[in-house]
């Protein structure tokens, strides 16, 4: 590999390096003057590195094909890496315009958005609300359903409690009632057998 273009290589490597590093900073600082003398520096350093470039480039170009072909190629990766730098910096200097042409960038994404698109969106917001509805109505008869089977344990309750008493007031009653009609027919029994005794005695 040429000495010459290794040599601009380093330079350039370091630079670049350098002014990665104070993009960064400059990014942290809030508006102002070290702000702006920051800015300053870093242009100038992109200004020194797209000399190293151009050095680079016309060393390479001056080579074999074989050997032009690789540093090419290597130069390539290295514009590529000051385009970024550039970049970097000139959000620095108008984050504004940036700002504005993200949000216009956003404004047309969203222009693009076709009629069938916005249609189905509309129709799958539909079946969302629908689907809400039929849960709603589901959890709603679950409640009646609910409150109807508690209202009908507590009437076959309050039925089964009047049944006892009931059931307690009648069972006595019946005892005693039967007992008496025992009763009843004994001393008939005796009335219908005393005259009969009577009238043998009499006989006798």
């Amino acid at each position: 590999m040429s000495g010459v273009f290794e040599g601009y290589e380093r330079q350039y490597c370091d630079l670049s390096a350098n002014l990665s590093r104070k993009c960064n900073a400059a990014a942290l600082l809030p508006d102002g003057e070290q702000k702006n003398q920051e800015i300053s520096e870093i242009k100038s350093g992109l200004d020194d590195a797209d000399v190293l470039i151009r050095k680079m480039d016309l060393e390479a170009r001056s080579l074999q094909p074989s050997l032009k072909a690789t540093l090419l190629a290597k130069l390539r990766e290295y514009k590529s890496d000051l385009n970024t730098l550039k970049r970097d910096i000139k959000k620095l200097t108008v984050p504004s315009s940036s700002q504005a042409a993200h949000e216009a960038l956003l404004e047309s994404g969203l222009a693009e958005v076709s009629a069938n698109q916005r249609e189905r969106l509309m129709m799958s917001t539909e079946r969302l609300n629908q689907s809400t509805d039929r849960v709603k109505e589901s959890r709603r008869l679950a409640l009646e359903t609910e409150d109807l089977g508690v209202s009908i344990l507590e009437d076959l309750n309050q039925q089964r409690e009047t049944l006892l008493q009931a059931h307690t007031k009648v069972h006595p009653f019946t005892f005693s009632e039967v007992f008496c009609s025992q009763l009843t027919g004994k001393k008939k029994g005796s009335i219908l057998l005393t005259p009969v005794l009577d009238s043998n005695s009499r006989m006798i």
